[in-house]
């Protein structure tokens, strides 16, 4: 007889493990059965809940952007204005959570899957859109109709410099960004 109640819990103790696995092995080449064994359930069990591999890498993703999300939030509650909120969106982008290990390979993993795994693309152009909102939105009373033009810009450098962080190439981050950003905001004539 299954136990009631104990589907989301599994589910979360899957998505975390494939997030642990991915981070161990460094790449997707992790079995179901590792991630499986890592949850503390059968193969069987994940393949019931998931589908396959695919799916449970997607449902990590998922997870991360809702990360990711939470972390956007916090940041804009505690601004007002619109650049304040700029640089909580920047800063939210380079919170210490997002660079555990673990965390930078799902990630990194991610950009690679979504050029061959439809879900994968679409939830990726999902954070890129509402990246870009986010950010224009706050741009507009800035700088008015280059919101877009400054908004890919920004996009690009957040994700750019994530990267590069996450391989130890800059440690700058957030101060980069911010940096790049009061450039962006005096040449608005």
């Amino acid at each position: 007889m299954p136990k009631v109640g104990m589907e989301p819990i599994r589910r979360d103790a899957l998505i975390r493990a494939t997030i642990t696995e991915i981070g161990r092995a460094g790449s997707l080449d992790v079995t179901v059965g590792q991630i499986a064994k890592q949850a503390g359930v059968s193969s069987a069990l994940a393949h019931h809940y998931f589908g396959g591999k695919e799916q449970i890498f997607v449902a990590a993703m998922r997870h991360l952007l809702s990360d990711y999300g939470t972390v956007v939030r916090r940041e804009l509650a505690k601004a007002s204005g619109p650049r304040e909120r700029l640089d909580a969106i920047v800063r939210a982008s380079f919170d210490a959570h997002h660079f555990r290990g673990e965390v930078v390979s799902a990630w990194l993993n991610f950009y690679v899957q979504a050029q061959r795994v439809p879900a994968a693309g679409r939830l990726l152009r999902v954070y890129q859109k509402r990246l870009k909102s986010n950010l224009m939105h706050e741009l507009r009373p800035l700088v008015g109709d280059r919101a877009g033009a400054v908004a890919d810009a920004l996009a690009a450098l957040i994700d750019g410099l994530y990267i590069r962080a996450a391989f130890g190439g800059s440690k700058g981050g957030a101060g980069d960004v911010l940096a790049v950003l009061d450039d962006m905001l005096k040449a608005r004539t």
